[in-house]
């Protein structure tokens, strides 16, 4: 649930951006009065930004975006989708509609989802905006999307004081990260107290949904929690979760 302190100051979130990521991306965006979004960061392999994860055949398989081969050093805005992906596009709409044909809610999501795909970009960085756009929308998620390089801030900077001086520049009160930033221990409370930024994290409490007669596997894509389930549940589901 959406913690009353949060109401009366700014709030803000930043990650990178993830292809079809899963509900606990959603909340947090949800959540926060401004998502910024990394374009202007180093691109990082076995990741979730160029793929996911959805239902097929019982199992949990991956659907990805094929890069263009380059620098591994990279940033994400300078990446782009190889020429394969012309092709590839109608081999991953195969694959989810042959995924989820019989899922409940598969024509109103595939019909989303296919325009994603089909979206006519080549930069890593605007298609998977793109995607967070219009699934934002979808679930009528209305947070302003802002651009960490629109932000004039001290590109130098590393990991958490990267994160502490776009928070000044936006003048946020309060930084959200996901809980897998607490367990990996990347951040110190009191270097965020000493830049008066209270630093929190988003903990979802994600409900099991019935996945055909599948034994239920957590942790995929949004596209299958949209084909399982009404828009209205989902949305709903946004607001489950705990801020620790």
């Amino acid at each position: 649930m959406i913690n009353n302190n949060l109401k009366s100051k700014k709030v803000v979130a930043i990650m990178q951006p993830y292809f079809l990521p899963y509900i606990g991306y959603w909340q947090l965006i949800n959540t926060v009065d401004e998502f910024i979004v990394y374009d202007d960061i180093e691109y990082t392999k076995k990741g979730w930004i160029n793929r996911n994860r959805i239902l097929a055949n019982g199992t949990a398989q991956y659907i990805t975006l094929p890069l263009k081969k380059d620098s591994d050093y990279l940033n994400i805005i300078d990446r782009q989708l190889a020429e394969t992906w012309k092709k590839d596009k109608a081999k991953t709409l195969n694959k989810l509609r042959n995924a989820y044909l019989k899922a409940p809610h598969f024509e109103s999501t595939y019909n989303l989802i296919e325009k994603i795909i089909t979206y006519e970009e080549d930069n890593l960085f605007h298609f998977l905006l793109n995607a967070v756009s219009l699934i934002s929308k979808q679930l009528s998620i209305n947070t302003p999307i802002i651009i960490s390089s629109d932000l004039n801030y001290d590109t130098s900077l590393k990991s958490q004081d990267k994160v502490l001086d776009i928070c000044q520049k936006v003048n946020a009160n309060i930084y959200i990260n996901a809980i897998g930033g607490k367990s990996l221990g990347l951040y110190n409370s009191e270097e965020f107290q000493s830049k008066n930024v209270e630093l929190q994290f988003l903990k979802g409490e994600i409900s099991e949904y019935q996945q055909f007669d599948n034994s239920f596997i957590g942790g995929l894509s949004i596209v299958d929690l949209m084909m399982f389930n009404e828009l209205d549940w989902i949305k709903n589901e946004l607001n489950k979760f705990e801020i620790v």
